[in-house]
């Protein structure tokens, strides 16, 4: 495992876990992922994995509970992050909420806590306000932010008078809006950009095309797996699987690798099972070639999904079958 090179008072691993599926029906895992899960994270911590990301909205409160009762003894030793989700985060509520996130997860302090979506009626002030006193009582170690322009970003961390470290964001192959002005400012500033959704949910895994969808609400609801988009994938997918091949991969730890070229990057990659934690954790020790990077980059470019409005009938037959 590698992690980011950055003074902390815990090694942050360059892939951590993602635990929105911990509890958490729409992902159609079944009545016996729970289990799994403690399975999952045992063997992320074997294998090096020290970030942990969960949210007080995933299962409503059942992935904090499972996360911690699956770290166990060893809390103390990772970076345990949440967020909270903010419907109104002035200070007594960012407090409250934080107290009851360390109780789920059976921890004496969050190290990483974090706002989960920009407030549109809220400002940072009163937000950061509850998290410097958050910060002050020890019940929080660094504070982060998530779904943040970088403009915000750094309001967020004037308000704060500290640094924010992290702004978790939706970043993949696909998703390279962060690659403009929040990967470069992380690198400069010393920051981080946690990215979510870095294999897109599974379009860049290789396991579908538009003869094999896949299955469970989550993913029909995403765009990137309408038939439409699957055929228009094709190409970026041979790419990820001609430079997978040269390095004995699957296209998964490349896409993955893709992100991680980024010092000031680390993904947290959610797992199905033991065997997708192993592979995600060995996808932190490719090293792309220039000329690897730049043929993935550019086969990235030139995928032209449909999204947004244009995508939606396409969404609502595909729901319907009509």
């Amino acid at each position: 495992m590698r992690y980011v090179p950055l003074d902390t008072p815990k090694p942050i691993s360059k892939i951590g876990l993602g635990t929105w599926q911990f509890g958490s029906r729409e992902w159609g895992y079944g009545p016996d992922y729970e289990r799994r899960a403690a399975q999952i994270v045992r063997r992320a911590l074997d294998l090096g994995v020290t970030l942990f990301d969960t949210a007080e909205i995933y299962g409503f409160g059942r992935s904090e509970r499972i996360l911690g009762a699956a770290l166990d003894d060893d809390r103390a030793k990772v970076v345990v992050a949440s967020k909270i989700f903010p419907v109104l985060p002035l200070a007594p509520v960012v407090q409250q909420r934080a107290v009851a996130s360390a109780a789920r997860l059976g921890v004496a302090g969050i190290d990483l806590y974090q706002v989960h979506q920009p407030n549109p009626v809220v400002a940072d002030t009163s937000t950061m306000r509850g998290m410097r006193a958050l910060q002050d009582v020890g019940l929080v170690g660094e504070v982060g932010v998530s779904n943040y322009g970088l403009r915000r970003w750094r309001f967020a961390e004037a308000a704060l008078g500290r640094r924010v470290l992290s702004n978790q964001v939706r970043y993949s192959m696909v998703d390279r809006g962060p690659e403009k002005d929040l990967i470069p400012y992380a690198e400069q500033a010393g920051r981080i950009v946690i990215a979510y959704s870095p294999l897109a949910q599974g379009f860049l895994s290789g396991r579908y095309d538009a003869r094999n969808p896949p299955t469970g609400a989550v993913r029909r609801a995403n765009p990137y797996f309408l038939p439409v988009n699957l055929d228009r994938g094709t190409e970026l997918i041979a790419t990820l699987r001609e430079v997978a091949d040269a390095h004995d991969a699957t296209p998964s730890q490349i896409a993955l690798a893709y992100v991680l070229r980024h010092p000031g990057v680390v993904a947290i990659p959610g797992a199905s099972g033991v065997e997708q934690v192993e592979r995600n954790a060995a996808a932190a020790e490719i090293d792309l070639a220039d000329d690897e990077y730049a043929a993935l980059a550019t086969a990235a470019h030139a995928f032209r999904p449909v999204t947004g409005l244009a995508a939606v009938p396409k969404l609502i037959r595909a729901r319907t079958g009509k």
